[in-house]
């Protein structure tokens, strides 16, 4: 063979290992990524040409897909949408997944990889593909519960069973339909979508778990654990409670609610400041403590871990790092940077009334293919050691006093001891605070943690307090899973 046709044979060989090399990557080096682009019309309609699993509370299917005669073969609709669109979110042709419906899209569509056996076993039977069904911890008694204490005011409420981090509640307003956003016809759906996206109060924002506000007083929980743990202090232990406090290094003062003095105006047991939320006391005794004190008791309560997912991902809490002694101040009160999810203020509650122990929250407990067979259960898990059962108990008593005879009298139920803490947080000097309420019961063998947080003191605006708004809220949902 002579020279040029080795060169042109040489050149030819070098396309051929191009092309291959090109349409190997296009075929499996891509795959992954083409498949999954929303462009992509062919996995559209392969995904919609299939039924995707249920999602399940108690029994009965929140969402669900029912055959449709248009080209996608199946319509996504939700029963009760607005009530668990916090939980579901949607699954849309035009506008995507959000919620669950994103979190869990491999199980319901039965693409995930614990479901191999049972698409091989599909391909050779010939039996057509099917989601697995995903069943949640939600009780219903108690998501109904707190959607209709809500009202019509903006806020979350999270509920935990504490001894298992199960999440039996979990509701934010404003909500909206998921169904008008699964609607095949592209135009509404699209329209919906954008309507949603301008509305008043973000409704397609999940505020039980992806928003942060400043928790104000009900940050004095994780104060008085770090004060109990650090060997010295006791519930009886007498702190200064000053009618004003001096902040140093500033001519700025911090003042209790309304301008009161607590209890003699000079000083107070630690149980009583918690008891009626008195801010000079809690906030001279961040300064006492310090900031590396304070840090390091939130994050064993969950702040500041940005790994949290229930299956969707959780805001992380954040206790700001850095702090001087007037910031340390106002962050021992739950102001100046601190800022908290609802589900994180629930966790927090969770972990008193679980001796110390903080469970990891989660909201999906089995998963089931279309043949009932289980693909997998949730196992309850610890998150992190909040606090000893020595200062659990302490608190629990002391958060016992607050619903007793404290600020969160709005709470009490008869028959049941209501162990719990108020908040009302400042946001800005044009808009009234949040008002906040966390608790559990029953508080000496608890079944449920509540945190409630209603924007800007709800229907009261100005006149709002944690304990006249928030607390009758969570007295609701403490009743419904009580009664169920």
């Amino acid at each position: 063979m002579n020279t040029p046709l080795r060169r042109l044979a040489t050149v030819v060989v070098v396309m051929f290992v191009v092309l291959l090399g090109g349409v190997t990557w296009v075929q499996f080096g891509q795959a992954s990524a083409l498949n999954n682009d929303p462009r992509n019309v062919r996995t559209l309609y392969r995904e919609f040409g299939k039924p995707r699993g249920p999602i399940v509370v108690a029994g009965q299917a929140i969402a669900s897909s029912t055959a449709s005669a248009d080209a996608f073969g199946y319509q996504r609709s939700y029963a009760n949408g607005p009530l668990y669109s916090s939980v579901t979110g949607f699954y849309s042709v035009v506008n995507g997944t959000l919620g669950l419906e994103a979190a869990e899209n491999d199980v319901l569509t039965g693409t995930v990889d614990s479901l191999f056996l049972q698409r091989l076993q599909d391909l050779i039977t010939g039996k057509q593909p099917q989601g697995s069904a995903v069943e949640l911890t939600i009780n219903p008694a108690a998501q109904q519960a707190a959607w209709d204490a809500l009202g019509d005011q903006r806020g979350a409420v999270v509920a935990i069973d504490p001894s298992t981090g199960a999440i039996l509640a979990l509701v934010s307003k404003p909500g909206y339909d998921p169904t008008t956003l699964a609607s095949h016809d592209t135009a509404a759906a699209g329209a919906a979508y954008q309507a949603l996206l301008a509305a008043d109060g973000n409704p397609l924002l999940t505020k039980a778990t992806k928003e942060t506000y400043a928790p104000g007083s009900t940050f004095k929980l994780i104060t008085a654990a770090a004060a109990l743990e650090s060997g010295s202090y006791t519930p009886d232990t007498s702190i200064p409670s000053p009618t004003v406090l001096p902040l140093p290094q500033t001519s700025a003062t911090i003042t209790n609610f309304g301008g009161e003095s607590c209890g003699n105006g000079t000083d107070t047991t630690l149980a009583d400041a918690l008891r009626i939320s008195c801010n000079t006391a809690f906030a001279q005794l961040g300064l006492t403590l310090g900031a590396d004190a304070l840090a390091a008791q939130a994050a064993k309560f969950g702040f500041d871990d940005g790994g949290l997912t229930i299956p969707m991902t959780v805001a992380k809490s954040i206790f700001p790092k850095g702090l001087n002694a007037p910031k340390t101040a106002q962050s021992a009160i739950g102001q100046f940077s601190v800022v908290a999810t609802p589900l994180q203020m629930a966790m927090v509650s969770a972990a008193i009334a679980n001796g110390g122990k903080l469970m990891t929250p989660y909201l999906v407990q089995t998963v089931r293919t279309a043949n009932l067979d289980v693909v997998s259960q949730a196992r309850p898990s610890v998150l992190s050691t909040a606090v000893s059962p020595t200062t659990a108990a302490a608190l629990r008593d002391m958060m016992v006093g607050v619903v007793d005879n404290g600020t969160g009298t709005a709470a009490k139920i008869s028959g049941v001891q209501v162990a719990g803490k108020t908040g009302t947080a400042q946001t800005t000097d044009q808009t009234p605070p949040h008002a906040w309420f966390t608790a559990f019961a029953p508080a000496a063998a608890p079944k449920v943690a509540v945190a409630v947080i209603v924007e800007h003191g709800g229907n009261l605006g100005n006149e709002a307090t944690g304990g006249r708004v928030a607390a009758p809220i969570a007295k609701a949902v403490i009743e419904a899973v009580l009664g169920g």
